[in-house]
């Protein structure tokens, strides 16, 4: 069980340096998703897609119906709400993170 020990506390420090030479060097060994989340047009209506998705979260008839949605899920993960025109611009951008 020692030399388990051992092994592992030596794979935590290599990863902990090779993170520390990445992080000196400006690049991330992870990419971080972000929960924003996305108010677009969809169909006949408008969809909810969190960023960086192609899966729609959920569909809604109205825009105010998705934005709520939205809000609800942002909320929730401390994220953003974007809002897209129906042209597929972005109208409005709403924030939820803590800074």
């Amino acid at each position: 069980m020692a030399k388990y020990n051992s092994t592992a506390s030596w794979v935590k420090a290599i990863q902990n340096l090779i993170e520390a030479v990445l992080k000196a060097l400006g690049h991330s060994n992870t990419t971080a998703r972000t929960w924003h989340q996305h108010v677009v047009p969809y169909e006949d209506g408008w969809a909810v897609r969190r960023e960086g998705n192609q899966r729609i979260t959920s569909k809604h008839r109205k825009q105010t119906t998705a934005i709520r949605k939205a809000k609800t899920i942002a909320k929730r993960k401390k994220a953003d709400v974007i809002i897209h025109r129906a042209s597929g611009g972005i109208r409005d951008r709403i924030s939820y993170s803590e800074e």
